[in-house]
């Protein structure tokens, strides 16, 4: 019996993959400003230019300079080291919460896909459901019972993750399972599960790599809303949305403790967004064409 033939995606292992990533604009300033907010967070996990937790009331405010390359807070903290450390936080929150959206939104769709009929219909409704409760609302739920804190922030950020994922696999699931290579299995006798493990899911994976980039983009900056309504990452832990909170009261006095936390921000998204368009494009060329 000869094999049953499987249309694969380019992946990141395709030959020529990175020779085009690298030529690609959008790819390479994502990849690039990406690359600088792991390296950060991967820094302050060995070495900052003061304790983050230190406080220093007699250097409070300081300006820039030698020993406080971006100046101190009002509590003397070093501002530089809070940056780093606050990077840290947002790739923990971001690569648990898109994780916990991926893992079960994903089963979910592609268990839709499969089943089709009241599971489907059930699935997407509950979908629909988790749709009405964002991010923000359901921390403040969960703080109301639990408390504030990283833990119910990454939570909450999961569960808004999961009907999203739900959804782009159900659609994208569908869609394979229409394929002639999927038939073909059908009938060499190959179940529902096979077919979805060898077939179905290699064939949306590039779909979702895309997407998981683009909502860990969104999870960076609602950990920051979270953060900066007292809701997420708590003291003293450094927090880039606390930080934007903390400098709310000195925006005349001590403007640039506004600027520093908002620049990351912005900086992060931002190449998380355009790291996520440019897989878009180099995985399915004809975007890059319409544009």
């Amino acid at each position: 019996m000869s094999a049953i033939p499987v249309a694969t995606p380019p992946l990141l292992h395709a030959p020529g993959f990175w020779k085009r990533a690298l030529g690609h604009p959008s790819f390479a300033v994502g990849a690039l400003l990406s690359l600088l907010l792991l390296i950060a967070a991967t820094l302050s996990l060995f070495w900052t230019p003061h304790s983050p937790y230190e406080v220093d009331m007699a250097a409070k405010l300081m300006p820039r300079g030698p020993s406080h390359w971006l100046g101190t807070d009002p509590y003397g903290r070093d501002i530089t080291s809070l940056l780093l450390v606050g990077a840290r936080a947002s790739i923990i929150v971001g690569v648990i919460a898109v994780s916990i959206g991926l893992i079960v939104g994903t089963a979910l769709g592609l268990l839709a896909a499969a089943r089709r009929g009241w599971v489907e219909e059930l699935i997407m409704r509950l979908s629909d459901f988790g749709f009405a409760f964002p991010a923000i609302l359901s921390a403040i739920m969960l703080t109301a019972v639990f408390g504030a804190g990283m833990v119910n922030a990454i939570i909450a950020i999961g569960i808004y993750n999961i009907p999203t994922f739900a959804r782009i696999t159900r659609a994208s699931a569908n869609a394979v399972w229409s394929r002639e290579f999927v038939l073909a299995a059908r009938a060499c006798g190959k179940g529902s599960f096979s077919i979805t493990m060898e077939h179905v899911l290699p064939n949306i994976l590039s779909v979702l790599i895309v997407q998981a980039t683009i909502r860990f983009a969104i999870a960076i900056l609602a950990e920051a809303a979270l953060s900066y309504l007292g809701l997420g990452t708590q003291p003293p832990q450094p927090s880039w949305g606390r930080m934007l909170s903390e400098a709310q009261t000195l925006l005349f006095q001590a403007p640039m403790l506004a600027v520093y936390p908002g620049v990351a921000i912005a900086l992060a998204v931002l190449g998380l967004n355009l790291l996520g368009d440019g897989l878009r494009d180099l995985f399915d060329p004809r975007l890059a064409r319409k544009r």
